[in-house]
């Protein structure tokens, strides 16, 4: 009867083979190391927090979502990932209060500020200062740890009565339940000094230098560094609920949930989105700003250098990446390209009429896309000239975006270079002919170029300080090349890469075996290499975690490298394909020698078998 069902199943697999084929396949982008990026931001959340250059915010599940900077970890929440009541975020580290009163910690540890005191139970909240941590007992106690250059972890006795805790730069602050604030640490400015009378406080802020109290009548009281008006607050001084301080501005939410901002705005961290209303909870970061909506759900805005207010929806579709130091270019299926993280040089504020490409590449701090029709668009930094496409803007098969420079390919194997050219990277060696690919050296001091020829030598130029320009002999039977910050990746015929030039972190040192390569991508110390079976090979640099490749390590069609983070384009099925036993998006000959392989297997005591179950 078993050996019945398995030999239907092979039928069945076998005309499935036939009529079937394979199932619709897209796109996604996976993201690891110095940046979190495409982070699920769908549901409901209770809680905000901004830290210098990342996010957390608390979903009502309990458990917790973070984005933006982690070049220190502070985006890897920790397992498992749940009962959290409250969550806070420093400079470069991250907290979380779980429901049995214990605190996690996670992110940078230089000064043990994630290093919980025991005994770790008992914790009604928690704080995060630059780098230093508060958390509050159940008997209004203050517990601190981490770094203590300035006192900002010597809470003043009689250490008792608290029942609210604030962290800022060096400097930390406790609510008192008669309505009072101690504040203890660094007092350079007057962060330190409350203002008289020192009565009548409902919250409390600690800012980069400077503090805010919340008065039981709705006013707010301000102390500390005023060199951009974060201490003055704006009239009408009434109303208020909530207050939030940064690190040189401030966010006060209103009774009627409208926010008000004030302080420095050089990243439009006090412009306010609109509509300006239903906001429940406020927290200003660094340089930008997380709030609340009655519905649950987020708003963002202010500074983008990590990727911390961008959030690319549906992360799905995308043919091609590129990555840089600080941010990122997504090309989609339809044309249109999609840019997230740093945005120093808005070189990733894509020109009107996005539609029409099909390539990207990413500079130091600008970007260049390749249209259908050949010509090259350019937008971002332009100081040297690198976005001003010479003339004629057409014929163009290919694109490189470099430090300060940009090269294109011609239709006939020619190489265009503009911008800058202090190193004689714009200089093609003659004869300017019978070139197949380029590449250009990204990061600081990485300004040379690359070339490679029909005949499977590469030609290089440019800045060759630490011999990134030296092609390693025998310079023949090349396939591909890819430049990082100051050397060089390329891909020989037989599947194997080669690297040369800087190798301060071993990203010159491509582990064995050392074959079966198709595609390469360079970093700022690290290297990576996709293989012929969709598999990940990572190494150079990993202090960021660029080199850590999530699970499963399958499924890749595409991969790029940036400063301290690194992408990597799966291959999702659009839906699941009944025979498909190996989750390659079809059903061919290989589904059918794995049922085939297995068909007389004990279905009843092996229900789990792929040639008993189909999917």
């Amino acid at each position: 009867m078993e050996r019945r069902k398995n030999l239907t199943i092979l039928i069945l697999a076998l005309v499935l083979v036939f009529f079937v084929g394979q199932r619709a396949s897209a796109s996604s982008i996976v993201g690891w190391g110095g940046q979190v990026v495409g982070v699920d931001l769908s549901g409901r959340f209770t809680e905000i927090a901004a830290g210098e250059e990342h996010s957390l915010a608390l979903k009502e599940d309990g458990s917790i979502v973070a984005w933006g900077g982690n070049s220190y970890g502070q985006c890897e929440v920790p397992s498992p990932n749940s009962s959290f009541i409250a969550i806070a975020a420093g400079m470069g580290h991250s907290l979380g209060l779980k429901e049995d009163g214990s605190i996690v910690a996670w992110g940078w540890n230089d000064d043990g500020q994630c290093d919980i005191p025991s005994p770790n139970s008992g914790f009604t909240a928690i704080a995060a200062g630059s780098r230093h941590s508060l958390g509050l007992k159940e008997d209004g106690s203050i517990v601190t740890w981490g770094g203590n250059h300035y006192g900002q972890c010597e809470v003043p006795l009689p250490n008792s009565g608290f029942i609210a805790i604030a962290a800022g730069l060096y400097h930390s602050l406790g609510l008192k339940e008669n309505g009072s604030i101690v504040a203890w640490g660094y007092n350079i400015s007057g962060q330190c000094d409350i203002p008289s009378p020192n009565s009548g406080f409902t919250a409390i802020s600690a800012g980069g230098h400077h503090s805010l109290g919340l008065k039981e009548v709705g006013s707010i009281i301000a102390w500390g560094y005023n060199d951009d008006g974060q201490c003055n607050i704006p009239s009408p001084n009434s109303g208020f609920t909530a207050i939030s301080a940064g690190l040189k501005h401030n966010l006060g939410l209103k009774e009627d949930g409208s926010i008000v901002a004030w302080g420095r705005n050089y990243h439009g961290e006090c412009d306010i989105p609109l509509p300006n209303s239903g906001f429940t909870a406020i927290s200003a970061g660094g340089y930008h700003n997380l709030d609340l909506k009655e519905d649950g759900s987020l708003i963002a805005w202010g500074w983008n250098v990590q990727g911390q207010c961008n959030f690319p929806s549906p992360n799905s579709g995308f043919t091609a990446i590129a990555a840089t130091g600080g941010y990122n270019l997504g090309l989609k299926a339809d044309g249109s390209i999609v840019g997230w993280g740093g945005d120093y040089d808005f070189q990733y504020d894509i020109p009107s009429l996005n539609s029409g490409f099909i390539n990207i590449s990413i500079g130091r701090l600008h970007s260049l896309g390749l249209k259908e029709d050949g010509s090259i668009v350019a937008w971002g930094g332009n100081w040297d000239g690198q976005c001003d496409i010479p003339e004629p803007n057409s014929g163009f098969t290919a694109i490189a975006a470099g430090e300060d420079h940009s090269l294109g390919l011609k239709q006939d194997g020619s190489i265009v270079a503009w911008g800058d050219n202090s190193y004689g990277q714009c200089d093609i060696p003659e004869p300017n002919s019978g070139f197949i690919a380029i590449a250009a050296g990204t990061g600081f001091w990485s300004s040379y170029s690359l070339g490679l020829k029909a005949d499977g030598s590469i030609v290089a130029w440019g800045n060759n300080e630490y011999g990134q320009c030296n092609i390693p002999w025998p310079n023949s039977g090349f396939a591909a090349i890819t430049a990082g910050r100051r050397y060089s990746l390329a891909i020989r015929e037989d599947g194997s890469i080669v690297a040369w030039g800087y190798n301060d972190y071993g990203q010159c040192n491509v582990p064995l075996p050392n074959n079966g390569f198709t595609a390469i991508a360079a970093g700022g110390s690290h290297s990576l290499g996709l293989k012929e079976d969709g598999s990940l090979i990572a190494w150079g640099g990993n202090w960021a975690g660029q080199c850590d490749i999530p699970s499963p390590n399958s499924g890749f069609i595409a991969i790029a490298a940036g400063g301290e983070h690194s992408l990597g384009i799966k291959q999702v099925c659009g839906y699941a394909l009944v025979g498909d036993m190996n989750d390659d998006c079809k059903v061919d000959f290989a589904d059918f020698a794995l049922m085939a392989a297995n068909w007389l297997v004990d279905c009843e005591g092996d229900p789990g078998n792929p040639a008993c179950v189909l999917k």
